[in-house]
């Protein structure tokens, strides 16, 4: 099994999340991409989010419509911080068969991969695809990681991926760049502007329901 695990606080959760998981998935050959809404974001203390419960209906309305998209509350179950080391070991302890886990992330979250609970391990456990912005050229790992981690992987040219000691790989990858941002779909509905064609239509819905981000 190949599945894509795709983290993030989706507050909201939006089409360049959507995108960008569609073509990761058809990219890589994934066989699903699960969405995990983080709890406690260890990165994300400036600010107040909202409630676990609000985004992670509301990521359960936005993958409703795609059979190979969905969601997991795994990070609700555990009390404390979201460290993304637990969340995949869960995913690979509570499957008999054997599962190959690709950890979606974004460029600037994968440059502070050193700041990461257990980052060393975690790399060792999973594949990462680090999703790249536009102009972005892979600069080779050295530019992120510790030297002497870094000439441990071996860049494979043909299939354009770093392979490490343990055979774990990270990828970089472009997908279509929506410049599209949570926090920017919030201050719009706080100053009462659309956010249509931003967010699906059933997510809106539900914002308006609970009155988010007024």
């Amino acid at each position: 099994m190949k599945w894509g695990l795709f983290g993030g606080t989706f507050d909201p959760i939006h089409f360049g999340h959507l995108r960008a998981a569609q073509e990761l998935l058809e990219m890589l050959g994934l066989e699903r991409v699960v969405f995990i809404p983080a709890f406690l974001p260890p990165h994300k203390t400036e600010r107040v989010i909202s409630t676990f419960e609000h985004r992670l209906q509301m990521v359960s309305l936005a993958v409703s419509d795609n059979e190979r998209f969905d969601v997991s509350d795994v990070e609700h179950q555990r009390p404390g911080k979201s460290y993304s080391i637990d969340t995949v070991r869960y995913f690979l302890n509570s499957h008999d068969e054997k599962i190959d886990l690709y950890f979606i992330t974004g460029q600037d979250a994968f440059d502070a991969i050193t700041t990461w609970h257990q980052w060393e391990k975690l790399l060792s456990l999973c594949h990462f695809v680090v999703m790249t912005r536009p102009g972005y050229e892979t600069r080779g790992l050295g530019s992120i990681l510790p030297n002497d981690i870094a000439v441990n992987y071996v860049y494979h040219d043909l299939e354009d991926f770093f392979q490490g000691p343990q055979g774990s790989r990270i990828y970089f990858r472009k997908t279509t760049f929506l410049d599209i941002s949570s926090s920017a779909i919030r201050q719009d509905v706080q100053q009462g502007l659309s956010v249509q064609y931003l967010v699906p239509e059933q997510v809106i819905r539900f914002m308006n329901e609970k009155n988010l981000y007024r």
